[in-house]
């Protein structure tokens, strides 16, 4: 993983008029609803990142199992080490700005996904 500390900021995919020079990501499974594909400029739209499909269907959005979704989350993600080093060499040190489509800004897999990040990118640099 990553020494550098990248910085990483969220978006909602609906409201993502992002300043220049961000590395914008989709995190999400499945495409926004209501978005079009040449509407929002993404550069990489990471599926392979997003929670699983059954993971997805199961949280639904619900904050009452948002702990529980981080934990598992976090599961997935420690088998996708390549994949979100990946990420973070393509952004070329440039801000990482993940967009997702979920109303709840609190509890979605972009924060969880930051959280996670910055969580291992942290420990293995005091390590």
């Amino acid at each position: 993983m990553s020494r550098q500390k990248t910085k990483i900021e969220l978006a909602r995919a609906y409201d993502a008029s992002a300043p220049a020079g961000q590395y914008r990501v989709l995190i999400d499974r499945i495409w926004p609803r209501g978005v079009k594909k040449e509407e929002l400029k993404i550069d990489v739209w990471k599926k392979d990142l997003a929670p699983s499909t059954e993971l997805r269907k199961w949280f639904n959005h619900d904050s009452e199992r948002w702990d529980e979704f981080r934990k598992r989350y976090f599961e997935e993600l420690d088998g996708r080490e390549n994949e979100v080093a990946e990420l973070l060499e393509a952004s070329g040190g440039k801000v990482i700005l993940l967009l997702y489509g979920a109303k709840d800004e609190q509890h979605n897999q972009a924060v969880a996904l930051k959280q996670w990040i910055e969580q291992n990118t942290t420990s293995r640099r005091n390590a």
